[in-house]
């Protein structure tokens, strides 16, 4: 198991991998459909894009989150 230390680590991992195989698959499949070639382009684009979503998430979560805690009413 993984200490509770770096929960944020792991969270920003697992959040930019996912949401970035996603958009890498809809924006591939958009641009160039459902090819032979399909699987190696969107796995070109997945690294691609990773290498800049994991360490983007890590710099925009904490600022986004201190923007929800101004716009969110405490009741």
């Amino acid at each position: 198991m993984i200490p509770k230390k770096y929960e944020f680590i792991v969270f920003a991992f697992l959040m930019s991998f996912f949401m970035t195989l996603l958009m890498s698959f809809v924006i591939t499949a958009i641009n160039v459909g459902f090819s032979e070639t399909f699987f190696l382009q969107w796995f070109k684009a997945f690294w691609r894009a990773y290498i800049i979503a994991f360490p983007a998430v890590l710099t925009v979560v904490p600022i986004v989150r201190k923007i929800v805690k101004k716009l969110v009413a405490e009741h």
